[in-house]
């Protein structure tokens, strides 16, 4: 028996484009509701930054609450005075459950004899824990939600932890501990969620990006208090941008408004957390589809390499043409947005005589000669530490500021147009500072990882065809896949979504159902419950009740990200309905079966899109 009717559905609208690699992979790097705690969830949504974007969140984890605790029960003590409160409370908890059992003695004992046997210098020795979390299937599982070979390098070196890890947090009843500090995870997530949101939308505003944009990619922040306020993990992995962060206690010393007059209004400890680390994430965020969709442009600076092979930056810089000018790019517009240190001249409000004027104007002239000496002193520094295309890119900047030209606009003559051997030139001149200089600008405070690198598969071709709009061209090589390897999950996915786009909804939904039956990706099948869902809620006789369970198998498949959660979530809301075309003329009108459908959701949603199309990124 046939479920549809072609007549009645608007397919494009029900297809979200999900390239299936785009988010294999999660590392140590929304909505605007708040909503019931589920065990089933990795990372549990608190308030989405939603004027920011919808791609956009702040979110708690229980997955990385339980291996932060772990870790705590093992020694980790870095940042425990300035913490708060919550941590301190967990901590007993934990230790009076030591204290009670011995059973979950034994299990810590063993635990902390791996962590120290594992033990690294400095901040990676945390780093590794952070980004194994973030690879792992939500308690009471903690799984790895990926193959071991797609883990990142670091979380590889601990994943041997994870049946120690599994078994202490059972008998420590860690879930429990959880959920009864509810409360205090909520508080923090608002303690910062209008700091956050407002650093994000003047961050926005400067770069004249619109606010309401979903290509695909997401950027994070996820707050764990069990961790020391000055350690902000951040990691990129494919296209999730995560930062891990805990906030301190603000008091009235915090410093959470800049100087009157700068840019950015936001503190640089504004709601307790590092503002500036979280603000060169996000940059990255912005920046990294500008650079990356020109990277075969920003082959003829490779020239540049050579001459900061000397300079003390990390050495996946060094031999990355598009990081290296992605970064310096970042650096450049930080230095436009930074805090002078001193307040801008205030108009006056009533002026009694024409030296009023005078002055005030003579005030602001002063005022923009200083700024600007503060700003190219930074400048100065980043370029001495070895990103040494920030001025150029400064300079740039400074054009667009007082042209108006947004940077989506001015990037490719940024590029395009950089006097190389110029810039060569002036490199060599650029004496760098030592390794251990106390001037030394090294990444913000934060490393950046990207994800392990893979070969581009058959499939990645087909994803990048459909991006281009070429269908024929994605269908046929799912089709030479399929006939290759039946049971191929990626293929068949392709295959439905192609189906969905095609007007042949019963052929999609047949596809899903075997994607939901016999698919081994995670993520893969979470996808195909929420769009069976949709099929549901959009035939010709909608089924409810089908449709809310699918939804429900979405939320409930393990490792389900923020992405499939809030469709999945909103679906169980409220019913799928498929947007209804508008005409101007009843001679514009196009046949059903004729239209030509957007595969890229241009159509359904306002996405920002490079001019250039780049390759999905790798797992």
């Amino acid at each position: 028996m046939r479920l549809f009717s072609r007549s009645v559905l608007s397919l494009a609208a029900l297809l979200v484009l999900v390239p299936l690699h785009a988010q294999q992979s999660s590392s140590s790097s929304s909505t605007g509701e708040q909503i019931e705690e589920r065990p089933s969830s990795t990372v549990i949504p608190r308030r989405g930054v939603e004027q920011a974007g919808s791609a956009v969140s702040l979110e708690t984890s229980e997955t990385m609450f339980t291996m932060a605790a772990a870790l705590n029960s093992c020694g980790y003590d870095n940042g425990l005075e300035s913490s708060l409160p919550v941590r301190a409370e967990i901590r007993a908890e934990v230790s009076a459950a030591l204290d009670r059992s011995v059973d979950v003695r034994e299990s810590q004992i063993a635990l902390c004899k791996y962590i120290a046997s594992h033990s690294q210098g400095g901040a990676q020795n945390l780093a590794q824990y952070v980004s194994l979390a973030l690879f792992l299937s939500p308690p009471p599982e903690l799984t790895l939600s990926v193959s071991e070979a797609d883990l990142s390098p670091d979380a590889g070196q601990v994943v041997g932890v994870l049946p120690l890890l599994q078994d202490f947090a059972r008998k420590a009843d860690l879930h429990l501990i959880f959920v009864r500090h509810h409360a205090e995870y909520e508080a923090a997530a608002a303690q910062v969620h209008d700091s956050m949101t407002r650093l994000l939308l003047e961050t926005n505003s400067y770069l004249h990006q619109p606010v309401s944009i979903y290509d695909g990619r997401r950027f994070l922040v996820l707050l764990e208090p069990m961790l020391s306020p000055q350690a902000v993990n951040a990691r990129v992995y494919g296209s999730d941008y995560f930062v891990v962060t805990s906030p301190t206690r603000v008091d009235e010393n915090t410093a959470t408004k800049s100087s009157y007059g700068s840019r950015l209004s936001i503190g640089s400890h504004a709601g307790g957390l590092q503002m500036e680390q979280v603000k060169h994430i996000y940059l990255l965020y912005q920046v990294d589809p500008l650079i990356y969709a020109r990277a075969q442009a920003t082959n003829r600076l490779l020239p540049i390499l050579k001459v900061i092979q000397d300079a003390p930056i990390d050495f996946n810089y060094k031999n990355d043409i598009v990081a290296f000018t992605t970064e310096c790019l970042v650096k450049a517009i930080e230095a436009r947005l930074m805090d002078v240190g001193f307040n801008k001249p205030r108009k006056p409000g009533t002026v009694k005589a024409r030296a009023d004027i005078g002055d005030y104007n003579q005030a602001l002239i002063d005022y923009e000669r200083r700024a600007e000496a503060v700003r190219r002193k930074q400048v100065v520094l980043d370029m001495e530490s070895g990103w040494v295309l920030t001025g150029s890119f400064y300079d740039s900047l400074m054009k667009e500021d007082k042209d108006g030209i947004t940077l989506k606009d001015s990037i490719a003559e940024m590029v395009y147009g950089m006097d190389v051997t110029h810039e060569v030139d002036a490199a060599k001149k650029i004496p760098f500072f030592a390794p251990d200089s106390n001037n030394l600008v090294a990444g913000a405070g934060v490393t950046r990882a990207r994800a392990p690198k893979r070969a581009f598969s058959v499939m990645d071709q087909a994803e990048l065809k459909l991006q281009k709009g070429d269908k024929l061209g994605a269908e046929e090589i799912a089709e030479k896949q399929l006939a290759a390897n039946p049971s191929d999950t990626e293929a068949q996915y392709m295959m439905a979504r192609l189906k969905l786009l095609g007007g042949e909804p019963q052929e999609a939904f047949d596809r899903f159902q075997k994607i939901v039956a016999t698919g081994k990706d995670a993520r893969t099948v979470a996808w195909s419950h929420v769009y069976l869902g949709r099929l549901y809620d959009a035939q010709q006789n909608p089924d409810r009740s089908k449709a809310v369970a699918e939804y429900k198998a979405a939320l409930n498949t393990p490792g389900a990200q923020a992405d499939v959660r809030a469709a999945a979530e909103q679906g169980i809301k409220q019913p799928f309905a498929a947007p209804k075309r508008t005409v101007q003329n009843s001679d514009q009108r196009p046949e059903a079966d004729d239209e030509e459908l957007d595969p890229t959701g241009k159509k359904q949603k306002e996405s920002y899109k490079p001019s250039e199309e780049r390759a999905p990124q790798p797992r």
